[in-house]
């Protein structure tokens, strides 16, 4: 039986057996920033997977950008250049997609707890609000009046269905995100009596999903969802959020997400919403898929340890940088992320060997009984698959270490 491998990378490659980065050598790289642990993220990477989307969608589909997975101010500037609008989760995500000149009309708020003063800088920079309780919609009339200007609403749903094969399920069955599809009605009804201005849906069922199959089943049921809800709406549907659960391969076995049977899928869903929703815009909202891929992490090996008889390369990266890639954000068994000894991506010599960082913690485990090129003190390691959830969904402050640099490039 052969042994599952990593997909290979869509967007990177070696010269001369080191790993180029933004045109770059790794080491060059490396010499640049000044020290390590860095993330480094490829601007034609990037715009890669936004040219791959735009072809296999159809044009009628916008094309959004959840910057939860990537919040980085000088990713979320290139971003707003290449898609069609932002999705924020807090107001610190709403000062950065502000700061970075994105057209205020194509910005939306979506998040479980949104708090009074959050609600009021969205109502007052002129975004639309997804609205995820009936306190929050009460909260946005009286925030409205006293701004003296309409809060833009559409109304977060909790579908009565799941993605299937999604990694992490955010709709169906009882969940803190959205209002329950049943109880959307009475929240229609409540913002029409209030005179708030109301937009349309947004549904997000789940998200790292790589069936092609999944996902149009889910795009198939949030499209009809959102037209039976339609008849309850006080206006026309002006938007529908079929949300995103686009997954990377990121451990061994897995294959890259097919495009092609989604976006002919997607094509269908648009003759669709002409006839049941004709002044709705489609948007497919996404994070992951977006940048994920176009991100590495690189640390560097400080000592070399070999003990009873297993190699150990220890870095001054780890968990409180990349807690995904150490297991510990989300999997259930832990499974390797592709890794290479940057400077060394095939080796002259291979070895079986562990990559650990410096904290106090077993859980600092960057990989487990891979297969690398022999590295010594000063190679780099990089971790692929690192451009989305790294940085700012690890804990920095964990021991104390110095914060990790990031870079575009």
């Amino acid at each position: 039986m052969t042994t599952p491998v990593h997909s290979p990378s869509r967007y990177f490659h070696a010269v001369g057996d080191e790993l180029v980065v933004g045109g770059k050598p790794l080491t060059q790289v490396a010499r640049e920033v000044g020290r390590t642990p860095f993330y480094a993220y490829d601007r034609s990477a990037i715009d890669a997977r936004v040219a791959e989307l735009r072809r296999a969608f159809p044009p009628a589909v916008r094309l959004h950008y959840a910057m939860k997975a990537n919040p980085m101010p000088a990713v979320v500037a290139h971003m707003a250049t290449r898609v069609d609008g932002l999705d924020v989760a807090s107001a610190g995500e709403l000062a950065v997609a502000l700061a970075a000149g994105a057209d205020r009309r194509e910005i939306s708020f979506a998040g479980p707890a949104k708090t009074e003063d959050e609600l009021a800088k969205a109502v007052e920079a002129g975004i639309l609000v997804n609205v995820e309780s009936f306190r929050e919609i009460r909260l946005l009339d009286t925030i409205a009046t006293h701004v003296g200007r309409p809060a833009r609403i559409a109304v977060r749903v909790n579908p009565d269905f799941e993605l299937k094969s999604s990694g992490m399920k955010m709709g169906g069955g009882p969940k803190q995100f959205g209002i329950d599809a049943e109880e959307v009605p009475r929240a229609l009804a409540e913002i029409g009596r209030l005179g708030l201005a109301f937009e349309g849906f947004h549904l997000f069922s789940g998200s790292q999903n790589l069936r092609a199959d999944s996902i149009c089943e889910a795009q198939t049921k949030s499209l009809e969802l959102a037209a039976r809800l339609a008849t309850h709406a006080p206006s026309a549907v002006k938007s529908v959020n079929l949300g995103g659960g686009f997954g990377i391969p990121y451990f061994p076995g897995e294959m890259p997400l097919d495009l092609s049977p989604i976006g002919a899928h997607l094509a269908h869903i648009v003759r669709q919403a002409e006839s049941r929703l004709p002044d709705a815009a489609l948007i497919i909202e996404l994070g992951r898929y977006l940048i994920g891929e176009a991100g590495l992490y690189v640390c560097r090996v400080i000592d070399r340890k070999v003990s009873r008889g297993q190699v150990f390369l220890v870095t001054d990266g780890g968990l409180h940088h990349h807690l995904a890639a150490s297991g510990n954000f989300g999997q259930v068994i832990r499974k390797n992320y592709p890794v290479v000894i940057g400077n060394r991506v095939q080796g002259t010599r291979r070895e079986i060997a562990s990559v650990v960082g410096p904290l106090c913690t077993p859980l600092d485990l960057l990989a487990d009984r891979v297969e690398l090129g022999e590295a010594q003190e000063g190679d780099l390691v990089v971790v692929f698959q690192s451009g989305a959830y790294g940085a700012t969904a690890s804990p920095s402050a964990f021991l104390s270490h110095p914060p990790v640099v990031e870079l575009l490039l």
